[in-house]
């Protein structure tokens, strides 16, 4: 089966790595189906209503988004092929600074709402034969560097859940990546200056990594991927 007959969904793809993620699919022909906070104006960034286009509501705060994502994705395409669970926030919850209530915040966003997308999603990509689950991480799921405990503790389990897809899809064909970037120059780390913006990955990069794994075979499974802009030790 050829690409353009698969489908995608991908969480929080309305800007950043998730919008490059999309974009980089598409032109290899996948069909898409974006889950975003803004539909409008997604739809508007894309061109408008297309044949191979589905962008649907979705909020990481509502546990009840997934499943309705999910069945409407069905409904419109009749399979899933591949789920990118990219949407996220980066908190700061240190241990001698931020807010303690912002860390139940965190673990919503950054990993109840992708678990609860695995598990929407599961049925379908077993059936797929060829289904494949990509957690967007980060280096802090790896390594503690900075100060922020609660983001590393959350992506931390972000890479446990991409471990955990993987073991329980595999005898079905499920393959999944932890996406483990370090600063990304979107709107994210907007507040960050060392490194510059010109010294972070391009999101595009990170996309065309991602659409890497996703398209390999199933015996070529990249169960991590790590992707650094700067030198850092190995990990």
């Amino acid at each position: 089966m050829g690409s353009s007959d698969r489908v995608v969904m991908i969480s929080g793809a309305s800007r950043g790595i998730g919008a490059a993620i999309a974009d980089e699919l598409r032109s290899h022909g996948w069909r898409l189906s974006l889950g975003v906070r803004s539909v409008e104006a997604t739809l508007e960034a894309r061109g408008g209503p297309a044949d191979d286009l589905l962008v649907h509501p979705w909020e990481a705060r509502d546990p009840s988004s997934s499943n309705v994502w999910t069945e409407a994705t069905l409904a419109r395409f009749g399979r899933i092929d591949a789920v990118v669970a990219n949407a996220g926030i980066a908190t700061f919850v240190g241990l001698e600074g931020g807010e303690p209530n912002d860390l139940d915040d965190l673990y919503v966003v950054d990993v109840k709402a992708p678990f609860l997308l695995a598990r929407a999603t599961l049925p379908a990509l077993r059936a797929s034969g060829s289904g494949r689950f990509v957690a967007v991480a980060s280096l802090s799921g790896k390594r503690v560097l900075g100060l922020n405990a609660g983001y590393q503790m959350a992506k931390h389990a972000v890479v446990a859940l991409a471990h955990a897809v993987r073991r329980a899809g595999w005898d079905d064909g499920v393959r999944a990546t932890a996406l483990c970037p370090g600063f990304v120059a979107t709107d994210l780390t907007s507040h960050v200056v060392d490194p510059p913006p010109e010294a972070m990955s391009d999101p595009r990069d990170v996309a065309r990594l991602a659409v890497t794994a996703i398209e390999l075979p199933n015996s070529a499974s990249v169960a991590e991927l790590l992707v650094n802009c700067r030198w850092e030790h190995s990990l």
